[in-house]
């Protein structure tokens, strides 16, 4: 029972994480060539030159039946700093070569959605294999570009050199976690329920006992 009450709480606090999360996602500037940490979701318009020949893929994305992979180039801003793109998605099949992409050589402009980078997925094996990774991440780039602006990477959606989109924020929303809450409450209702009844029955078939005893005597 009392476990039950602490997950359901435990539970309803992330739901209220959740919502705070998804609330500054909603409400996060849109910032051109941005001088400051972003705050994660925010729109970013980034004006500077691909680095090209440092591009890497990010291995096995299906986008509506279609598997491919995602393109992740380096960008070097006007201001000289370094940011990493993640470009849309190129669909493959199942070849395993790198797939034939256009990079603008010139200036452009791009927008996109920043993430912070974090180290929360599951990974089996090396990340990297030749040019694909299973999961992004700036090590790849360590030692062969300058240092990254910031640590995270920019979810391009419109600009030149930018294919098609598919990545959403992996958020779970607040209800889930709401519903998880009052399963665990209920839980520890129905534990509640059968302690009150075990505990009249136990009371009960003690008193039947005694009674019998006496009867005996």
């Amino acid at each position: 029972m009392l476990l039950g009450s602490f997950l359901g709480a435990w539970q309803w606090d992330r739901a209220g994480n959740k919502q705070a999360a998804a609330l500054a996602r909603a409400n996060a500037p849109a910032q051109v060539d941005p001088q400051t940490l972003p705050t994660e979701g925010a729109e970013l318009t980034l004006n500077g030159e691909y680095i090209s020949e440092h591009t890497f893929f990010l291995d096995n994305r299906i986008v509506e039946g279609r598997l491919g992979v995602a393109v992740l180039t380096p960008f070097k801003d006007r201001f000289g700093y370094y940011w990493l793109i993640q470009r849309g998605f190129v669909e493959t099949g199942t070849s395993r070569d790198s797939p034939n992409i256009s990079t603008p050589q010139e200036q452009v402009s791009i927008t996109g959605k920043w993430q912070q980078a974090r180290d929360d997925g599951l990974l089996f094996g090396p990340n990297l294999e030749e040019e694909r990774l299973q999961q992004i991440s700036l090590a790849p780039w360590q030692g062969v570009t300058p240092d990254f602006r910031y640590q995270g990477w920019v979810h391009a959606q419109t600009g030149d050199g930018v294919f098609s989109e598919w990545w959403q924020a992996n958020v779970m929303p607040a209800s889930r976690h709401i519903a998880y809450a009052f399963q665990w409450w209920g839980l520890a209702l129905v534990a509640l329920i059968t302690m009150w009844i075990g505990r009249r029955y136990l009371y009960s078939s003690q008193a039947h006992h005694q009674g019998g005893y006496d009867d005996n005597d």
